[in-house]
Formats: structure tokens, C-alpha cells, sequence
């Protein structure tokens, strides 16, 4: 029997951790199994394969064995990459790479269509006259609890969707089914029983309702959610020709979905509660943004109009006279701290915004309120900081700081190390730090949406000036500040007044589903008109893409 100690350092608190191995079982145990099993879950993005940094943690006492061989103290490792080498570490867990940091999720929505008189299912009240609107997101999940009588949502929840633990993006999950058939109901417990269950419990007992008084849920999400969410094999969409089981608007209960709590004894829906699976348009264009199209209003504008919602995925609709084009493309992640020195998801205490003023030092900081602690930089951040470095000459039009510049800031403000040239944005906050390497991924990102949109507005026949209105989805729009949107180009050739915020559309589509029967058949006929447009198929979207890496 081999044993030893792992010393964990976390914000405010100390733990010790003792792991075990059989002689003959093999080495320790990976760290961030080890610190999972003992309440102190990280962000293993990637599915602990190594590659989103996202579960970095400072080895301060002892050595490893790593990817790249024994790491020693002092170091920064990826915790999914290492096993203690030693009886006795100590590591330093930073607040941006624990899990279960509670998110600031976006619950807010805008309907710019009118409901109808009649609900989804006949109202009886104070027996069956509420209903469950859910948008299960690839990183969060919000769940509303609406009276069908007279539109109320009487309590919502939210949380991290589980999933996030065994991966962090669509494709990760796809290819953790494709490599292991027993991920898929793995990942289907984490949505379903490790999520869902404990936020509909929420709801019902904020709102003193027992779940009896529930007789209909209504969810969206992208379409890979809604196969784990079933339990539907998603490997189709891993590979061309990327084919869903399933696009259509489906109708289950909770007994056909499994979707009951793991304790039999325990009260739950109703078995034959109608359980509503909103259409999509293809296997990367989802519910979600069906939702999104019904919600915005977009649906009875007859004007040229687009639809971006910048997530996990970015997903965008364009449409002129009656023609209604859909894409994908992978640029949410960075967006959300993935591969970011500092980057980190909306949390307390992250910084929120940048702004520079003359003397481009330090810079003014804005952070989410409900933590001393700063875990680094959320999405919106990153976006001013590339507006506003830009707009100060601080950064060149390639996305690397101004020498002229950037060598005349204080000593205390440049940074230098394996991400390569970095600043410190202030005094206070060591990890509001951007690097060099950051600005590279952030152009990429901001590359794709751009190059998406102006793919689908090319084969329309559009420029920017054309689009009455760019509606912009999901809760990472709701905070960008839109002058720096459209400066650095994420929103390319737009006006700051040509863009509604429109925020949750996915959960006001579902919502909106719960209120009008003629909802559902509005949806599925526009996935009918629909056309997919496979942007790498496009002989011209790497040009725009290429086009969109600078900062003009």
C-alpha cells in the first residue's frame, strides 16, 4: 500500500487531502480526481485532456509527475495532468480555476411578440396552471417556474449545467461518447439528475407550489443538450456530414425521459407531464436559437434583420425577404476564459470591464460585485480591452503592444513569462493581467463570429448598413459595452444603434411556448425555411476571417 498527503491552499480556507494506492494499482491518483472526490471540483474544461488551462493550480511544496515528466516546486500546473511524485505536496488552488464558483447567469429577456389567450395545455387552477420553462445551456442552466394564468414566472434557479465537469464545449462532449459509449449516460446523469433535479426542487419550494401543480415543461438548447439531455447517442454531429438523431419538435414525459430522481419515494412531476423539446435547425444551430428567433421578434420583421448570440458557440441568423439563413462557429470558449492567462467565466469579483484614460495607466476597473477576491477576467473585459488598447494606440493593428508605448508604463505594469509580453492592468489586481498570447486567441474568436456574420450577409446580397436590427442573444451580450463591440470588430461594420439587446431568448422562447399554443407550430415552420449554411464550405469565409484576425 502506497499512501501520502496532499496540502490544499484554497481561497480563505486550508484542506488536507490523503489518497491511497494498492501495491501493484498503479500511480497516485490524478489531482483533480482527487480534489472532485473531496468537494473541491475545478474547471476541467477539456475533459482533463490538457488543453483549456482552465484547472491551473500553483504547486508550492513537493514535485509531480506531469505530462512533461517531474515538475518541482515552485510551478504552475495543469492539476488534470499531474499525480504526486511525492509522500507530501502542497498546492495553491487560484479562485478562477475552482468549479464551483457560482456563475452570473442571464435570466432576463426581452418578447417583442405578443402571447396568445390559450396556454400550451388546458389551465385547472390551483390543480394544473403552472408550467417549467428550461433553457439547458452547454455552461449554465436556468429554469423558470411560470403561472399559466396569467404569465407570471413565480421563481427561477440557475446554476452551472454538471456536464461542464467532464467537458467544456459541445465537441468535447460529443467526442467523450464517441471514444466511450458509457459518457453518454454519464453525461446524461449530470444533466438530468446532478442539475435539473436539485433546480426544479428550487423552484417549487421558493414558491411554496408542490410539484403536482406543474403540468407542462418547455425546454430549449443547442442540439447536442437536448440528445444528452435524452439520452440520444450525439455522435453523428462529431463527423461529417454531422447528422442529429433529431431536429423536430418532440414531446416526452418524464417516464420515456428517465428524468425521475434517483430516490423512487421521492415526489416529483407528474409521469405523464408533458415534457416539450423545442425544433432546431441543424445539428450546430439549435432549439436555442429557434427559440431566439421566436422570442426577438425576428420571426414577424420583415426587414433584413440578423441574430447573434455569442455563448459557448456562436450561432447567427441573417434573413431577407422571406430567405432565412443559419450558421455556427467555434468562438465562444475564449469568451469565457478558455486558454486565457486570467480568463475566467462572469463570476463575483471578476473584472467586468476596462476602460484606459490618457496616461493608459493604471487602467479603470470594473468588477461583478459579491467577492473581495478577483479571479481575473470575464468575456465583456476582454472585448473593451481590445476597443479600448486599440483606440489608445497601446495595441497595433496585429494585436501586439505598442513598444513606443507599452515600454514607457511603470515596471510594475509589464509583465513578462511563458504566456510571453503580458500587462497588468493595476496595481491591486495581479490577476488582471492580458498578455500578448491572450490578445492572439481573443482575435481569433472575435475572427470567426465576424467572418460568420459576413458570410451570411454576402449570400444575401447585404452590407451592414442594410440590417434594420442585429439582435443580440444570451447573457454575454447583455453586458458588452456595444461602442467597444462593433470598435473591435466582433460586430463588424455595425452602428451601436442598429443592436437590441435582447439577453435569455432561448428561456423566453420556452417561456413564451408555455403561454400560447400557436408557439411550437410558429417554430417548426420556420426550421422548415431555414437553410443551413456550412461556413467552411463557403470558398471565401477564410478570406474574411483572415480579414477580421486585425484591429482597425
Amino acid at each position: 500500500m502506497r499512501a501520502g498527503i496532499v496540502n490544499v491552499q484554497l481561497p480563505g480556507k486550508k484542506s488536507q487531502l490523503r489518497w491511497s494506492v494498492s501495491d501493484g494499482a498503479g500511480e497516485a491518483p490524478v489531482l483533480t480526481q482527487l480534489l472532485s472526490t473531496s468537494g473541491h471540483a475545478l474547471n476541467t474544461r477539456c475533459g482533463g485532456r490538457g488543453l483549456c488551462q482552465g484547472c491551473r493550480v500553483n504547486l508550492t511544496e513537493g514535485a509531480v509527475l506531469a505530462a512533461e515528466g517531474v515538475v518541482k516546486a515552485p510551478a504552475e500546473i495543469r492539476a488534470c495532468q499531474a499525480r504526486a511524485a511525492e509522500v507530501e505536496i502542497s498546492i495553491e488552488v487560484p479562485l478562477r480555476s475552482l468549479l464551483a464558483h457560482r456563475p452570473q447567469i442571464c435570466t432576463r429577456f426581452a418578447t417583442r411578440v405578443s402571447g396568445g389567450a390559450r396556454a400550451l395545455i388546458p389551465v385547472r387552477d390551483g390543480i394544473c396552471d403552472h408550467g417549467l420553462a428550461i433553457d439547458i445551456g452547454t455552461t449554465t442552466v436556468v429554469v423558470a417556474l411560470v403561472d399559466l394564468r396569467d404569465g407570471r414566472i413565480v421563481a427561477e434557479a440557475a446554476e452551472f449545467n454538471k456536464q461542464i465537469a467532464l467537458g467544456d464545449n459541445v465537441l468535447t462532449r460529443i467526442e467523450l461518447c464517441m471514444n466511450d459509449p458509457v459518457m453518454l449516460r454519464r453525461l446524461q446523469h449530470a444533466i438530468q439528475q446532478e442539475t435539473l433535479v436539485p433546480l426544479v426542487r428550487e423552484v417549487c419550494r421558493e414558491s411554496g407550489l408542490g410539484f403536482e401543480r406543474i403540468g407542462a415543461v418547455v425546454i430549449a438548447g443547442n442540439t447536442t443538450m437536448l440528445h444528452l439531455f435524452c439520452g440520444k447517442d450525439p455522435t453523428g454531429m462529431g463527423h461529417v456530414p454531422f447528422t442529429p438523431q433529431f431536429l423536430d419538435h418532440r414531446v416526452e414525459t418524464p417516464t420515456t425521459l428517465g428524468w425521475v430522481p434517483e430516490n423512487a419515494n421521492d415526489d416529483w412531476l407528474g409521469a405523464n407531464v408533458p415534457v416539450h423539446l423545442l425544433p432546431g435547425y441543424s445539428a450546430f444551430v439549435g432549439a436555442d436559437i429557434t427559440a431566439g428567433y421566436y422570442c426577438s421578434g425576428m420571426i414577424y420583421n420583415d426587414a433584413p434583420t440578423l441574430l447573434v448570440d455569442i455563448g459557448t458557440n456562436g450561432e447567427i441568423l441573417c434573413q431577407r425577404a422571406g430567405k432565412l439563413l443559419a450558421a455556427a462557429t467555434a468562438a465562444g470558449p475564449a469568451f469565457e476564459g478558455t486558454r486565457l492567462q486570467h480568463g475566467c467565466r462572469a463570476v463575483a469579483g471578476a473584472v467586468s470591464a476596462v476602460r484606459f484614460g490618457a496616461a493608459h495607466w493604471p487602467a479603470e476597473l470594473e468588477r461583478i460585485p459579491g467577492s473581495v477576491h478577483c479571479p481575473g477576467l470575464c468575456g465583456t473585459a476582454y472585448v473593451d480591452f481590445l476597443a479600448e488598447a486599440r483606440r489608445t494606440g497601446l495595441l497595433t493593428e496585429q494585436g501586439r503592444f505598442n513598444p513606443a508605448i507599452y515600454n514607457a508604463l511603470p515596471k510594475e505594469a509589464q509583465r513578462q513569462g511563458p504566456w510571453g509580453k503580458a500587462l497588468q492592468l493595476h496595481p491591486d489586481w495581479p490577476t488582471a493581467t492580458i498578455s500578448e498570447a491572450d490578445v492572439a486567441e481573443l482575435l481569433q474568436a472575435k475572427a470567426a463570429v465576424a467572418a460568420g456574420i459576413n458570410t451570411l450577409l454576402h449570400q444575401l446580397g447585404l452590407t451592414a448598413a442594410d440590417i434594420a436590427t442585429v439582435y443580440l442573444a444570451g447573457g454575454f451580450g447583455m453586458h458588452l459595452r456595444l461602442a467597444n463591440a462593433t470598435a473591435c470588430g466582433l460586430l463588424p461594420g455595425f452602428l451601436p444603434e442598429q443592436i437590441a439587446l435582447v439577453g435569455n431568448t432561448a428561456l423566453g422562447g420556452a417561456y413564451l411556448a408555455l403561454l400560447d399554443e400557436t408557439v411550437i407550430p410558429e417554430m417548426v415552420r420556420s426550421t422548415g425555411r431555414a437553410e443551413t449554411v456550412e461556413l467552411n464550405q463557403d470558398p471565401d469565409f477564410e478570406d474574411r476571417y483572415l480579414d477580421a484576425l486585425g484591429l482597425l
